[in-house]
């Protein structure tokens, strides 16, 4: 399969590497793909701030490299001093890229911290920084698994924007009909900003399986069964997702999709392997 339309945007996530093996590994894997040349790549923050020390390294490691970096700043666990302390950091490093977002609270955790949701530490952003940073924000198009309902979810994301965020990635989703919807609802909210679907490969039934419960996102039915009959076939299960998520792919950027976000689990040869059968150019 392949395609003539290069995305406007594109991104890959990694999470900080805990051993010094894995950050070797990291290494790897960000050569590898730095050859795509991506907008950024954007490291994750740990539930409670559990991974702060390592994101912040992450990140400066990337800048050093040459590829812009968009570290994860959540909520959970922070307060206003230690967010003007990682801000001015970061600004000092030429980091220009925030991902804002609530976080997920850790059991036994009590208190969310200074800010409760995803909109205040984005205002509060704002407010120290001024147009500093571009500062992407999360969006569910299957709906947040702890929403309340879906116009209550839609009315959550809507403050992130109007705090001032400039960009938007999604969750990931395997039924493109919820993001095209999501995007409908956006033009009706006059929400004109670029909203990035977040794509996951799929080389491991258990594990997707496993994350999809907890962020909500959907596995449709249909897909659910074919991965069930492939048992521990990983191939199979490998050449059925590299189909699934490049067709998907496909059909986003064909229908207006402004780019794409890959969570990369920090590897790289699934997402070369989608790129390649798309036949994107190695640079923009």
């Amino acid at each position: 399969m392949s395609s003539q339309i290069q995305p406007q945007l594109f991104s890959f996530e990694f999470f900080p590497p805990k051993t010094k093996e894995r950050a070797i590994h990291l290494k790897t894997v960000q050569k590898k793909l730095s050859v795509l040349n991506p907008d950024f790549f954007s490291v994750t923050f740990g539930a409670g701030g559990s991974t702060r020390d390592k994101t912040y390294e992450t990140v400066l490691d990337i800048q050093k490299n040459g590829i812009s970096a968009a570290p994860h700043l959540s909520c959970v666990a922070s307060t206003k001093e230690n967010i003007v302390e990682i801000l001015t950091a970061y600004k000092e490093n030429g980091v220009s890229k925030i991902v804002a977002l609530r976080g997920d609270i850790p059991s036994g955790m009590m208190s969310a911290g200074e800010f409760c949701y995803a909109n205040e530490l984005v205002d509060f952003i704002r407010a120290q920084t001024g147009d500093f940073f571009q500062i992407h924000v999360a969006a569910y198009p299957e709906i947040h698994p702890q929403a309340k309902s879906a116009s209550d979810d839609f009315k959550n994301f809507k403050r992130k924007v109007d705090a001032g965020a400039n960009a938007v990635i999604t969750q990931y989703f395997y039924n493109i009909d919820s993001y095209f919807y999501f995007l409908d609802e956006c033009e009706k909210a006059n929400i004109n900003i670029p909203i990035v679907p977040g794509i996951m490969p799929i080389t491991n039934y258990t594990q997707l399986f496993r994350f999809s419960e907890m962020c909500g996102a959907d596995i449709p039915r249909w897909m659910r069964k074919r991965l069930e009959q492939f048992g521990d076939d990983t191939a199979s299960i490998c050449a059925f997702g590299e189909e699934v998520v490049t067709s998907l792919c496909q059909k986003l950027l064909e229908n207006g999709a402004p780019g794409l976000h890959f969570y990369t689990m920090n590897r790289a040869k699934p997402i070369r392997t989608i790129w390649d059968n798309l036949g994107f150019d190695v640079a923009k």
